[in-house]
């Protein structure tokens, strides 16, 4: 048992003054008023952690080898090639440096769980490891090494496009059969058995990488092991996928999802981004969660989820950052925010009549969806819930506006420094004073690693 008192503390209901976490076995068994004689003390605000809803790990090695331009011609579908390129040379040790790097700088960032969409499963030459889930245990290890929190997502990759269409080169470490895929699954529902705090759902890529009949057995062989395993699908993150999507099967892609799949809250709709009317009510029925990554799909010119509208309408919408082109949970919703200003041209928009902070009311909003998204026991700091938590730099936060009303719109949008200073997973310390206990080494080994690949571009 341990305790931990709190000045200000955002708890599920609100903030609230001068209360004492009684924290169990990770999980908070109690809240009490006043400071309990045997407590540690938080020297600052304490917030929520939060959840992470998309993350390709790998990717972070990726980030700055991408963006060198072709005369106004990139897009997305040029990024992808040069990805391709990047990952066909990782090799498992350096898949296991990168995921450390990633999720050190994570938890530093406020991330205490994440959800790895991890589709780099094979050999270069496409052959499978021995064992088949060698490139999943490198993610495991990762995790339980920094601390964080994860939900392994092992992503079904069968085509490289609506027809569906052979896989090219460049997919060959993605590819398995259904039968492979409901194997790689169940053993990572093995290992997760053995970490400290992950569990286990599935990632059908896209509908342009799936056909229904895999994506059914899928979802059904994952459902047999946990009928709450989360899945989570890329989606009209393009407007040309959705166009060879009505062109191959006469339905824009969520709709497609909507009339086939029996969609509920444990599915979460990466990206979103070109959908009409008819699909936003129809994710909102279904209660799944829309997954944004805003610095990744501005990175990528995918477009802007029609946030406003979805939230308006009782939509739920969790954060991740994808690609990690940059790491900050506070960016990525403070563009989350922006966007729409820009698009509305209008200010403080996604704050509600109850919850008049931005900051606030989009901090607590997208830790729960994204708790929902990952089928976690996280997102909130009340009794029974995970104690994943971030205490603010009270040195840094006094420099801005800093009554509770304010210091999460201040931490949003006006601090140019990461305040976070201290962060609790599962009930314990892995962040403190701004630091991770093995930062130092990650960092060296993730440089030569970087090194190592940029040698081979």
């Amino acid at each position: 048992m341990m305790k931990l008192f709190a000045e200000n503390i955002l708890l599920a209901s609100g903030w609230q003054q001068n209360k004492t976490l009684h924290i169990d076995n990770g999980v908070i068994t109690n809240i009490t008023d006043g400071q309990a004689s045997d407590a540690e003390v938080a020297k600052g605000a304490v917030i929520p952690g939060m959840v992470n809803c998309h993350s390709h790990a790998f990717q972070r090695g990726f980030a700055g080898f991408s963006e060198q331009g072709s005369e106004s011609n990139d897009s997305f579908w040029t990024w992808r090639k040069i990805m391709y390129q990047f990952l066909d040379n990782i090799s498992t040790e350096q898949a296991e440096v990168i995921a450390k790097q990633l999720y050190i700088e994570m938890l530093k960032a406020g991330y205490t769980r994440v959800a790895e969409f991890h589709y780099l499963h094979h050999q270069k030459d496409g052959e499978n490891h021995q064992p088949l889930a060698a490139m999943a245990k490198a993610i495991f290890n990762a995790a339980n090494n920094t601390g964080i929190g994860l939900t392994m997502l092992p992503v079904m990759y069968r085509f490289s496009g609506f027809g569906p269409l052979a896989p090219n080169d460049g997919q060959k470490r993605f590819i398995n059969s259904i039968e492979q895929f409901n194997q790689l699954v169940s053993d990572c529902f093995a290992m997760a058995k053995d970490s400290r705090n992950a569990n286990v759902g599935i990632a059908p890529h896209s509908l342009r990488a799936v056909d229904k009949e895999s994506l059914v057995a899928a979802v059904q062989h994952v459902r047999s092991l946990d009928d709450k395993a989360p899945i989570h699908i890329h989606i009209s993150e393009q407007q040309k996928e959705v166009q060879d999507c009505v062109a191959h099967y006469g339905k824009r892609p969520v709709q497609w999802l909507l009339d086939n799949m029996d969609l509920d809250q444990h599915w979460c709709l990466i990206h979103a981004t070109h959908i009409d009317q008819q699909e936003v009510a129809g994710i909102i029925k279904t209660q799944a969660i829309a997954g944004i990554c805003p610095t990744t799909e501005a990175n990528l010119g995918d477009g802007i989820f029609p946030t406003t509208e979805f939230m308006d309408q009782g939509g739920q919408v969790a954060i991740g950052s994808d690609s990690h082109i940059s790491v900050s949970a506070i960016e990525e919703i403070r563009l989350l925010e922006y966007a729409q200003r820009l698009i509305k041209q209008q200010r403080a928009i996604l704050a509600t009549s109850d919850t008049r902070s931005v900051g606030q009311n989009l901090w607590q909003h997208t830790a729960k969806a994204g708790a929902l998204s990952t089928s976690s026991n996280t997102g909130e700091l009340e009794i029974g819930k995970q104690a994943d938590l971030l205490v603010l730099d009270e040195n840094k936060t006094r420099l801005f506006a800093n009554q509770n009303k304010f210091v999460l719109d201040s931490m949003m949008f006006a601090s140019q420094d990461n305040p976070i200073k201290d962060v609790m997973v599962n009930g314990c310390w892995c962040i403190n004073n701004g630091e991770h206990a093995e930062q130092t080494s990650s960092a060296d080994k993730f440089a030569q690693v970087l090194q190592d690949l940029g040698n081979n571009r």
